[in-house]
């Protein structure tokens, strides 16, 4: 019994003075200049409908969105330009990549960033990626030591909290400057409806038009910011992996992959809309600035809330507004503003911790007359989009707001503090009746068939769910589907969990 004291000494000894790499070599690199030298550039350009339009169609399905990154990857002819807070080891990862060095390849010049924060344990695969000579691969705000597993990553980091704590979650995919695709999904198997056992509802959009250069600029910021650490200046040398196993990409063909067919006939079929990029810069990582002090998205957020008249959609699975969130709905409540919010339920959460924070506020928000559902650990199946969840259970990923059915945000960002003040986000707010239809139409969907409505007691605060099926209804009056030990043991942790942290 003495091994695991004795592991934690020898860890401490080989990480407590490990530090950030000083005097890294690294090149600055930019976006391409003329994507209207590419095809995709050419096919893009071919479609616009004004100078300030941008095209804009949503990847409401797993399938589609994966099949729609292949194609980037696929038709880029100069660059691709790849941004994420997390890219898994599984199946659908390795897919993607597969796409990513042939396009490396045919001499595609490839820049990868991934957050460093969920990719312990391999770096010998972004070693190995960023082998070849077309592709770099830098990771941000990285941890020095213990790069073997998470816990050695947090123990080495101990004296650098403040640094670490705070996480780019940016996802974004951009071939040749002229295409891009960005929104809620991380690369991995449950942002695609692949996994057997859990995936997320979600939402991405593929973008064109002159958005796309605004896009570019946020990636250039992070990629080229003090930041960003080449893969090798911070991991150990490591052998090259061995060949991959071929991989079945069989599900990314079909309607799915609508995106390739469009391309390969050169014609977009895209929505021309006036949009706008929200990006947070890379200093607010390091908190060089406080929030207040500049421009962020969660400024840019409160205010479209507030410019609504009618109506208010927020679809979040992390959902914490604190009281300055519950004091901005109770305004637009006051202003015969509509607010309607879908956020997770206990049971369909990944982050428990997370929902410790918003229950807090559910009576309160309850009480100000806001509609508030939560999401179910499994759907209906009356919508056809919701068909691979059939065998797993689903969990709420998409972050979006919808204003007065016309005005969406898509993006990475959730309704919460670490959201607002800690991480950085990006995102599109695009203002277009249509979009705001479609995406009002996902949270009806799920609404009547795959959440329960939660409403108070008559004259208390007790609250209780609703499974929301008309004729066959069912009422719970604690978390649904969810166990006593599991709610105890939350309820022990919550004072534990400031809201700033989850």
């Amino acid at each position: 019994m003495r091994l695991l004291p004795s592991v934690v000494c020898a860890t401490l000894a080989l990480t407590a003075c490990v530090g950030l790499p000083q005097h890294v070599e690294k090149y600055r690199t930019e976006a391409l200049e003329d994507p209207g030298s590419t095809s995709l550039g050419r096919i893009a350009a071919s479609g616009e409908h004004g100078p300030n339009l941008s095209g804009i169609r949503l990847l409401n399905s797993g399938a589609e969105a994966l099949a729609s990154l292949i194609a980037l990857a696929d038709h880029a002819e100069r660059t691709l330009d790849i941004q994420y807070y997390i890219i898994e080891q599984d199946e659908s990862a390795s897919i993607l990549l597969h796409h990513v060095r042939q396009a490396a390849d045919r001499g595609v010049r490839v820049r990868v960033l991934v957050d460093d924060l969920n990719t312990a344990g391999e770096d010998r695969r972004f070693l190995h990626l960023g082998e070849h000579a077309n592709v770099e691969v830098r990771v941000f705000n990285p941890f020095p030591g213990g790069r073997f597993a998470t816990w050695t990553r947090w123990l080495a980091s101990a004296s650098d909290m403040r640094r670490t704590n705070h996480r780019m979650h940016n996802k974004l995919f951009v071939a040749d400057n002229a295409l891009a695709i960005t929104g809620g999904r991380n690369i991995g198997d449950q942002y695609f409806t692949r996994d057997k056992h859990s995936n997320f509802i979600d939402l991405d959009v593929v973008a064109a038009g002159s958005i796309v250069p605004q896009l570019s600029a946020s990636f250039d910021a992070f990629w080229n910011s003090k930041y960003a650490y080449p893969i090798a200046s911070v991991a150990s040398p490591v052998q090259a992996e061995p060949a991959a196993k071929p991989l079945d990409d069989s599900e990314t063909a079909g309607d799915a992959n609508w995106l390739a067919h469009e391309l390969d006939a050169g014609e977009l079929k895209l929505e021309w809309v006036p949009a706008t990029v929200l990006a947070d810069r890379p200093a607010k990582i390091a908190s060089e600035t406080s929030p207040s002090e500049e421009e962020t998205i969660a400024n840019s957020i409160a205010a479209l809330m507030r410019s609504a008249k009618q109506e208010v959609i927020v679809i979040s699975p992390y959902f914490v507004p604190g009281e300055d969130g519950v004091a901005l709905m109770r305004e637009l409540v006051d202003r015969g503003v509509h607010i309607r919010i879908l956020t997770n339920s206990l049971a369909s959460t990944d982050s428990p911790l997370v929902h410790t924070g918003y229950s807090r506020y559910r009576v309160a928000l309850l009480k100000l007359g806001v509609e508030l559902s939560e999401v179910r650990p499994q759907l209906g199946q009356k919508r056809a989009r919701f068909h691979p969840f059939r065998h797993a259970n689903a969990s709420l990923h998409a972050k979006a707001l919808v204003i007065d059915q016309k005005t969406v945000f898509i993006g990475s960002m959730n309704m919460d503090a670490r959201s607002a003040h800690t991480n950085s986000e990006l995102g599109l707010v695009i203002r277009s009746a249509d979009i705001a239809r479609q995406v009002t139409s996902l949270l009806d969907d799920i609404s009547a068939d795959g959440s329960y409505r939660l409403e108070l007691e008559d004259h208390t605060d007790r609250i209780e769910w609703l499974s929301g099926e008309p004729g066959a209804e069912r009422t719970w009056h604690t978390d649904p589907e969810t166990t006593r030990l599991q709610r105890f043991a939350l309820k022990l942790l919550a004072p534990f969990a400031p809201e700033e942290l989850l």
